[in-house]
């Protein structure tokens, strides 16, 4: 039986467990990293280590391909035409797209590296009444959480310093902030003596 590989994995590495699974794994993660981590033996000694620095490098470029597409319009703004700033954004949205597969990609060699065995997911057998709709639901949510990481720039980001709206006080701290004036206009106040 074939093993088993995971969507997302890498073309041209061989399956995990197989004869050339390493020798491949390494020559791909080389790929995808700087030119100067070949400088470095101890990577190709130990391919779980360049797998783990490839992971986190790419975790860093799409970090950075998110922050540029974030910033892209206040940075280049003032220096390129709305077209070139719109241009500049496909960029980073294609590139981003690219390096969230690859980056996907480097994780699933690492966890193969560290022996994780991939294995299908169960298929849809018909169950009690209800558990097959659950099933259902659930791999539907799975689907929309993978295609929301992929992205670009996040759903969730931070607004920027420029666009940031002072907050606003909950209705508790306003009933807290009015009871605490009310209980200070009804303190007695003291009469200061003018001597």
């Amino acid at each position: 039986m074939a093993a088993y590989l995971p969507p997302g994995w890498p073309t041209g590495v061989h399956p995990p467990g197989s004869e050339g699974f390493e020798r491949t794994a390494v020559a791909w993660l080389l790929d995808v990293v700087p030119p100067d981590y070949r400088l470095h033996g101890v990577l190709q000694r130990h391919p779980v280590a360049l797998a783990t620095l490839a992971r986190r490098h790419l975790a860093a470029c799409v970090e950075g391909a998110r922050q540029g597409y974030r910033t892209a319009r206040t940075e280049l703004g003032d220096v390129l035409p709305v077209s070139g700033v719109d241009a500049v954004l496909a960029a980073y949205r294609s590139e981003g797209r690219r390096l969230v597969t690859t980056a996907r990609a480097a994780d699933l060699v690492e966890r193969a590296l560290r022996g994780k065995e991939f294995t299908p997911p169960p298929h849809e057998a018909p169950g009690p009444p209800g558990q097959q709709g659950e099933r259902e639901q659930q791999g539907q949510q799975e689907r929309r959480g993978q295609r929301e990481q992929q992205e670009l720039p996040q759903r969730h980001e931070q607004p920027t310093p420029e666009k940031q709206k002072p907050r606003q006080p909950t209705p508790a701290k306003q009933q807290q902030k009015r009871a605490t004036a009310a209980a200070s206009s009804a303190k007695p106040r003291r009469k200061q003596t003018v001597s």
